[in-house]
């Protein structure tokens, strides 16, 4: 079985986003996304690709800036682990155990 992921690119920049670049970044799993113009993207070989948005069907936020109370989308940045040991954020969850299904390192 073979997945299929969205791609999608954000429009061209007249700049690299970086430390000091004026745009608030936003760690969000493996990449640093940043704010700019109203939407959310990261640099990925010389593009930039859109943010994730959320999964929940009452948000449509983008992942690394969502806020849903309930939130259940696997790719937003402020779930917290679901262990019983734990309290990290998803994104900073070192659990050696972890079953948590929204962890970056769950299996």
């Amino acid at each position: 079985m073979t997945a299929t992921l969205e791609h999608r690119p954000a429009e061209a920049h007249s700049h690299t986003h970086g430390p000091g670049c004026g745009h608030r970044a936003i760690i969000h799993g493996d990449h640093v996304d940043y704010l700019h113009d109203g939407h959310v993207h990261r640099e990925d070989n010389g593009h930039y690709d859109e943010c994730d948005i959320c999964s929940c069907p009452h948000c449509s936020d983008h992942c690394a800036t969502c806020t849903c109370e309930d939130c259940s989308c696997p790719t937003c940045n402020h779930n917290v682990c679901s262990c019983e040991h734990c309290s990290d954020s998803c994104v900073s969850c070192n659990c050696q155990d972890c079953t948590c299904p929204t962890c970056t390192h769950a299996a």
